[in-house]
């Protein structure tokens, strides 16, 4: 059982968790990175259908998104280095958080990839025959016509998924990371106050949350100052 619980030891908890909100948010920045890259190949691989790529990228995202992301996570915390072992390459003394950012990053990539399929599929053919019809070719269509608008089309479905990437980064102490769940788990077992330190860390996630959502409010209404009306 728990101590009796003292709702001041909030205020001294916070700043301990704070100093460990960095390393959650560099897992989430550099998994979006990773994810973002890998997702969109992914979705040029399904709009292009490329042959076989396109049927391994169906199966991969299939995958990923049937399966929860903490069983991807052993997965590849466990399995990769055995899978590496075979050709001889050693990376069971790699950090955690490398194995965490490559989870995510797959993770990502999954969801990222039908996203951006989506958006691009959305965007009116008609603009990319106009390209053509100017002279332009199929790479600077997509580039400067279709991928410009798809991305305006997929940012409000973008940050929603950012912030609920953050929350499932509070997984990632299960391997071992100490980020600020890791080090709210420290905590609890130095101090027994196991509630105190939950609601400091529900104050965090819900207070970085509500910076993000300004964040990604303020960056939707610029980039579609285009289609706003000009005033009289």
């Amino acid at each position: 059982m728990g101590k009796s619980f003292d709702i001041t030891l909030v205020t001294t908890f916070i700043p301990k968790l704070l100093y460990y909100l960095p390393i959650t948010l560099l897992i989430l920045v550099v998994s979006l990175t990773l994810g973002l890259i890998l997702g969109t190949l992914i979705a040029l691989t399904r709009l292009y259908k490329i042959p076989v790529l396109s049927q391994i990228s169906v199966v991969y995202v299939s995958f990923m998104r049937g399966t929860p992301i903490l069983i991807q996570l052993f997965l590849v915390f466990y399995g990769l280095p055995m899978l590496l072992e075979i050709v001889h390459i050693n990376i069971s003394r790699w950090d955690p958080i490398y194995f965490v950012i490559i989870t995510y990053g797959l993770s990502i990539a999954a969801f990222k990839s039908e996203n951006i399929r989506a958006a691009v599929n959305s965007v009116d053919r008609g603009q990319t025959e106009a390209a053509y019809a100017v002279g332009m070719t199929g790479k600077q269509s997509f580039f400067r016509i279709v991928m410009p608008q798809a991305l305006l089309i997929a940012f409000p479905n973008f940050a929603n998924s950012v912030i609920g990437f953050l929350k499932d980064t509070s997984l990632a102490f299960s391997i071992g990371v100490m980020d600020m769940m890791g080090r709210g788990e420290t905590l609890i077992a130095a101090t027994a106050h196991t509630l105190e330190v939950y609601i400091s860390l529900t104050i965090i996630y819900y207070v970085t949350v509500l910076i993000l959502e300004k964040v990604f409010k303020v960056t939707e209404f610029r980039l579609q100052r285009h289609e706003r009306p000009l005033a009289r």
